[in-house]
Parts: C-alpha cells; sequence; structure tokens
C-alpha cells in the first residue's frame, strides 16, 4: 500500500486525510515511534480488553515531511490487512479504533474529508 493523500480503511466508509496543522511533538506526544528515514509509525492494539494481547492492530505510518500516509488494521504480525468492520463479533475492535481515531482529529493530526 502506498503512500496517499487521502486514505481509508477497509470497511471505512470515511476518507482521511493530514490535517495542515499536524506537528511533529503531536506524534510523538500521541506514541508515534521515528524509523531511520523520518517515517513516523503508530502502532496500538484494538483489544479493548488489555493492549499487550497479540491481536489485530491498527497501523498508522506518516511520512517525515508530512505529505502522505497510510492507515491500516492489520494482524498482530502487521503483515495483513483485516477488515474488523464485517463481523459482528469485531464490535469491540471498531469502538476502540473509532476512540484512537477520534483523539488523532482531536489533536489535529488527521481530519475527515
Amino acid at each position: 500500500m502506498a503512500f496517499g493523500k487521502e486514505v481509508s480503511v477497509k470497511g471505512d466508509p470515511a476518507v482521511y486525510q493530514l490535517s495542515p496543522e499536524i506537528k511533529k511533538y503531536t506524534l510523538l506526544d500521541l506514541g508515534f515511534t521515528t524509523k531511520t528515514n523520518g517515517t513516523f509509525i503508530f502502532e496500538r492494539s484494538l483489544d479493548p480488553t488489555s493492549p499487550f494481547n497479540q491481536g489485530i492492530k491498527l497501523k498508522i505510518m506518516i511520512k517525515g515531511d508530512f505529505s502522505g500516509f497510510k492507515i491500516s488494521t492489520v494482524t498482530a504480525n502487521g503483515m495483513q490487512n483485516v477488515s474488523i468492520f464485517s463481523r459482528e463479533q469485531d464490535a469491540p475492535l471498531v469502538e476502540q479504533y473509532n476512540f484512537l481515531i477520534a483523539e488523532l482529529i482531536k489533536r489535529s493530526v488527521i481530519m475527515k474529508k
């Protein structure tokens, strides 16, 4: 999946874009880590009972120059995309996903298109 200016998560009807007010320090404050090439990475478990359980994760990657980003829900090893919106039993994962996305919107990292 390539970096884009507008992205959506498989199954989520919303389309997101980077906020013009995005700041490096906000990303670090939210728990993003930096790779050697400058890319910011955010990985959080969507398990509502414990953030330490190995399960489906929300993964966000933002280019260091803020020119593009990716959002996906992936398996525990981060290798395959997963749709959490299609099964009723994944409702707690969707709730956790919405909470994390709302926090990113509130902190002016991303915004809905």
